[in-house]
């Protein structure tokens, strides 16, 4: 079967209140109801600042 995939590269922004739980699952809920597959990930970013797994701050995405 033949398949084309597009590389997904940059950020949402989003209202602060919403969590990474909540936007993940609308955002996947729109790939899988239109039958796509997603495979990649999820960094939360606030003020500039990747969100580590335990809620401190991580590296600057400016550092990239």
């Amino acid at each position: 079967m033949l398949r084309k995939e597009f590389e997904i590269q940059g950020c949402v922004e989003v209202p602060v209140e919403l969590s990474e739980d909540e936007f993940w699952n609308k955002f996947i809920g729109f790939i899988e109801s239109n039958g796509w597959m997603f495979g990649g990930g999820i960094n939360e970013i606030v003020d500039d600042f990747y969100i580590n797994p335990d809620g401190t701050k991580g590296k600057c995405v400016l550092d990239e």
